[in-house]
């Protein structure tokens, strides 16, 4: 392990580190959130940014901090003795430590610190791995840009200490959750915790378990989401929001939903939010109030406020997709596309043993445009893989392609066997009815297949043995569907929805039995018709209000990516 961590030390890659320097205007915004201003004596509090890099957020915290010092101990020079403990900062890179430490040198002997320069360097400034880091003690203030490293990057011995270490570490977690972790366990009663970092932790299905601590002992406080903003001073795809989390009791949390969310602006968005904690009506300077989930691994609608009371609402009254009678699903992953896919016919297989695929792209119109696309089936019936002498054709092409197969993961995992695609084919779904929805989508693209292909893994698959499927389409094609889809699953690039199956399985709508013949009817009859027709029909199965309605609808308006589907 510590080779592990010398390792991570000397190296010389950014991205591999997980290093993006964060944009000044985002600093000053999360220090003032933090309440780490000039007006209250700062030598006071300890303030610690566990991910130094280039000091971007302790050198402005070190000339408010001395700034601070001037106006509350006017007649007293800044010294070691009363500064000591007021700032950490930990940097694990040893070039970047070091340059780091040379720029805070700068900043103090201009400051006029003299003597007290050197002292308070070594006390303030630790080379180490933070997550690792012993001796910290608690702190007020905890700022910072945590690093974007994603699992496969951290040394193997290193990634099983931190497993042992940290309870959020769970499914795919990137490093930035357990920065998350350990600066909230560091924080002193009442103390914040501020970071500019990715949003994706308080939807998706990695961030649950830091979820749940949070709801557990700290407090949500302030949410900016900054996608449309260039937060930080490279340009890079990381879905950036600002945080503040207080160790305190929970209470609702403050959000700019005034859509000026870029760093330009972000001076008047900290003043409406301070503003509105100070008690201030809201509606005045576009802040909401909202009251996320308690001590449990649900996700947090917070970039959708004005939708959220109706989304509940929908969520409390009526059953899930699947308790309604539905069930979702996804293609066949093969892990070797070239050799499993290609024209049905050309497949030099026995003809039991491919089968004809849909693919995203034959998924657009009312029904599925074959593009002519098979599948090579190594599968049973029965899920046993099928023998390579029984089907001398279907021997001959896999160990053709031999080499390739068994390099893939799963071949590795289970050598002898080598030939298995990664997800085993069902091929009785070829023939089941079912509706096909291909993820990455401006807006809900459902396709029905009347029982003639197998689904490719890009696509998730809707059946039901209790559900008319035209009547299931238009449910899933409706503003109800996309708002529900918008509000919990991350967005991709450009604001594309993922139509994903954990997603599609918060859908809600009523159960088949209890809808009158008369609105089954009507919903089957307007599965392809115009969007708001679609719409009209849903509603009135749910019964819901007007006003529900038209908060739904223009929330998946919004959502909707215009003009591209993909």
């Amino acid at each position: 392990m510590d080779e592990a961590v010398r390792g991570l030390a000397e190296d010389g890659n950014l991205e591999e580190r997980g290093a993006v320097y964060t944009a000044p205007a985002v600093v000053e915004a999360i220090l003032d959130l933090c309440e780490y201003t000039t007006d209250r004596d700062l030598a006071a509090l300890r303030l610690l940014e566990p991910s130094l890099g280039n000091g971007d957020f302790l050198i402005p915290a070190v000339d408010r901090l001395l700034e601070s010092f001037r106006r509350h101990h006017s007649a007293d020079t800044p010294s070691f003795d009363r500064l000591r403990d007021a700032i950490r900062g930990v940097e694990l890179h040893k070039d970047t430590y070091a340059d780091s430490k040379s720029r805070l040198r700068e900043r103090l002997v201009g400051a006029g610190l003299g003597d007290a320069v050197d002292q308070l360097l070594d006390a303030w400034l630790v080379n180490d791995d933070f997550l690792l880091a012993e001796g910290l003690g608690e702190f007020d203030v905890v700022v910072g840009n945590p690093p974007y490293v994603r699992q496969e990057r951290v040394p193997g011995p290193l990634l099983t200490t931190y497993r042992d270490r940290f309870e959020t570490f769970v499914h795919r977690a990137d490093l930035y959750v357990l920065f998350y972790e350990r600066g909230l366990n560091l924080l002193a009663p009442d103390g914040r915790l501020g970071y500019i970092c990715s949003n994706r932790w308080v939807r998706n299905q990695y961030g649950g378990a830091l979820r749940a601590m949070v709801g557990r002992g700290f407090h949500l406080e302030y949410f900016i989401d900054l996608e449309r903003a260039e937060a930080f001073q490279s340009s890079v795809t990381a879905y950036p929001a600002i945080t503040v989390i207080k160790r305190a009791r929970s209470k609702a949390t403050l959000l700019s939903v005034s859509g000026r969310e870029t760093t330009v602006v972000l001076e008047s968005i900290v003043d409406d939010l301070r503003a509105v904690a100070r008690g201030e009506p809201s509606e005045r300077r576009g802040v909401s109030a909202v009251q996320v989930a308690g001590a449990n691994k649900d996700p947090w609608l917070l970039e959708c406020p004005e939708v959220i009371e109706h989304l509940r609402r929908v969520e409390r009254e009526f059953p899930t997709l699947e308790e309604s009678g539905a069930k979702v699903g996804i293609g066949v992953a093969t892990g070797a596309d070239g050799v499993f896919i290609g024209p049905l016919e050309d497949l030099p297989v026995e003809p039991e043993r491919k089968l004809p695929l849909a693919m995203a792209a034959d998924c657009g119109g009312v029904e599925v445009e074959w593009g002519g696309l098979g599948v090579v089936n190594p599968y049973l019936e029965n899920g046993d893989l099928a023998s390579l002498d029984e089907f001398p054709e279907f021997g001959a092409y896999m160990r053709l392609h031999r080499d390739a197969l068994t390099r893939r993961h799963t071949a590795r995992q289970r050598p002898t066997r080598w030939y298995k695609t990664i997800d085993r084919i069902y091929p009785a779904l070829t023939d089941t009815p079912k509706l096909l929805i291909p993820d990455i989508k401006g807006d809900a693209t459902v396709t029905l297949d009347r029982g003639r292909y197998y689904p490719h893994h890009n696509l998730y698959v809707v059946t039901s043995s209790e559900w008319d499927l035209l009547a299931l389409k238009a449910v899933l094609r409706s503003s109800l569907a996309v708002a529900f889809i918008a509000a919990y699953a991350p967005r991709m690039s450009g604001g594309f929805l993922r139509f994903q199956a954990q997603y599609l399985r918060r859908i809600r709508c009523p159960r088949w039995s209890e809808l009158a013949v008369a609105q089954r009817v009507r919903l089957s009859e307007v599965a392809n018709s115009a969007q708001e027709e679609c719409d009209d029909a849903v509603f009135e199965a749910l019964q819901l209000d007007r006003r529900t309605a038209r908060a739904i609808q223009r929330f998946a308006s919004a959502a909707r990516v215009k003009g591209r589907t993909s």
